[in-house]
């Protein structure tokens, strides 16, 4: 039996904890609205622009509905709702850039409706440009809350409020992480396991930038790691696998990361080993 002072404790942890955001229905609403941008994702394609039209003033009274459930607002939620509904031609716009990017990159890509349909790359891209629309407006919670759905459906981790340009393509993508303060200009390309992330900085650091810029017609290959506020990647660079960089390099460079590996054979593979654990 536990004690009652431990009911005590949670009791006065829950009188005091913000109020809980109807986090399932934001993300199952952004579900159903790039569902509604993009038919590849829908299940029921709407053939008139009347009916596309009804689904989107659904969509501006239900994200109007639960923008009341979220304290702090910035303006009031038919206000905020109005605001990003009118952004959707330009989110939808900017995804097909990102999408065609990926096929344009990709050689076992067979078309877009693949990538918007399938590839957790566009997917997660899609969830960030949506969560940094909101983020720019100021929503509390609410962007990180579908970044992080996101994040849980793809293993693709980025902060809403990082910038990232147009034409965007994550390759494969699980394990990337970009961090709140990171930039990334146009046509930047970015494989699984890479990381735009910080430098060991003191909490008073918070709000400064502290993730890399990373310039436009850049590739970064699976498992670097780039860290830093000032580190800047110039334009047209490639960053290999596995490289470490806490500092910048200009444009046109080439960094790689030379690994020692060493090849043999013999009939006993206990003979070859050269260390144990």
């Amino acid at each position: 039996m536990l004690p009652h002072s431990f009911a005590e404790e949670l009791a006065r942890a829950h009188s005091v904890a913000p109020d809980a955001l109807p986090g399932a229905a934001f993300c199952a609403l952004a579900d159903g609205l790039l569902a509604l941008l993009f038919p590849q994702r829908a299940e029921r394609p709407l053939p008139t622009a009347d009916a596309v039209e009804a689904e989107l003033q659904y969509f501006r009274a239900e994200l109007a509905a639960l923008l009341a459930g979220v304290p702090a607002l910035p303006a009031s939620p038919a206000a905020l709702a109005d605001e990003f509904t009118a952004q959707l031609p330009a989110l939808r716009a900017a995804l097909l850039r990102d999408a065609s990017a990926i096929l344009a990159s990709d050689p076992a890509a067979q078309g877009l409706p693949e990538i918007i349909s399938s590839y957790p790359g566009f997917y997660a891209t899609a969830l960030y440009r949506l969560a940094h629309a909101l983020h720019q407006r100021g929503l509390p919670r609410l962007p990180r809350l579908l970044s992080e759905y996101a994040h849980q459906r793809t293993g693709i981790d980025i902060h809403p409020g990082a910038h990232i340009g147009p034409a965007f393509c994550i390759d494969h993508g699980t394990g990337l992480v970009i961090g709140e303060t990171a930039i990334i200009g146009a046509n930047v390309q970015i494989y699984q396991g890479v990381t735009l992330g910080a430098l060991s900085v003191t909490k008073g650091l918070q709000g400064t930038k502290r993730h890399p810029t990373i310039e436009d017609h850049v590739v970064i290959y699976a498992g670097a790691t780039i860290l830093g506020g000032s580190t800047v990647v110039g334009a047209h660079s490639i960053i290999g696998g596995n490289v470490w960089l806490t500092e910048s390099v200009p444009s046109h460079s080439r960094v790689y990361h030379r690994a020692h590996i060493q090849i043999s054979r013999n009939v006993d593979p206990a003979a070859e080993l050269v260390f144990s654990i």
